[in-house]
This record gives structure tokens, sequence and C-alpha cells, in this order.
């Protein structure tokens, strides 16, 4: 299955750069060299709530889910509803792990959590 990474339709396109830009603001507020894709939580870690994080917990995640829609929508096709159907139950198993693991880590994520939301600010 190939296609196409950048949109065709200026909407959409418009939608990856957002979901692009969304990302590295999110590591850069988390500091690159802090970057890990496995969600346990490192030692001497620390609670970020700045950036993106003020608003939602999972940014990164956003990043992915919002680029991926991106080009699902631009060219779609059944394996590709399927792949992105995928991605997002993998995510959502892992952002659930690692709430868990905050949780533990973080005597303050609780209140962290009733004061933002998940993946999409305001909404989930």
């Amino acid at each position: 299955m190939t296609g196409p990474i950048l949109a065709r339709h200026p909407f959409l396109l418009a939608l990856e750069i957002a979901a692009l830009a969304l990302g590295l603001w999110a590591i850069l507020t988390v500091r690159i060299h802090k970057v890990n894709v496995i969600p346990d939580v490192r030692q001497g870690a620390r609670l970020v709530r700045d950036g993106p994080y003020r608003w939602m917990r999972h940014p990164m995640y956003a990043s992915i889910l919002l680029g991926a829609l991106a080009l699902v929508l631009d060219t779609p096709t059944p394996a590709r509803g399927l792949i992105y159907g995928a991605l997002v139950v993998d995510l959502l198993v892992k952002l659930n792990y690692e709430e868990r693991l905050l949780r533990a880590a973080f005597p303050d994520y609780v209140a962290y959590q009733e004061t933002s939301k998940r993946l999409i600010p305001f909404i989930y």
C-alpha cells in the first residue's frame, strides 16, 4: 500500500501541518532528549503541564492521530481505514497504560486529569 505522505486537499494539508506543529511543540516542551516512545516513567521525570500539555495530556498521540487522519481522508481506502482504526486502538491502550503509570508516579496527576483533556482540548 503506497500513497502520498502529504495530503493533496488544502484543508487536509493544513490539518497535517497542524499535526506536525503540535507534535513539535510537544517535543520542544518536554525537551527532545527526554522524549521516550516507551510510556514508562523515567527516573527523575517531572510532570509537564505547560505548552500543549496545559490543554491535553497526550499531545504527541493527538498529533499522530490528526496527521494520520488527514492522510486517510485524503486518499480513503478500506485498508487505510482499518490501519487507522488499529492505530487509534493501539494509542488508546498505550494512553490508558501510561496514565496508570503517571498516576502512580505523580501524586498530583489526578488533579491534572481534572483540569485537562486526554487528546482533544475541551472535549476528550
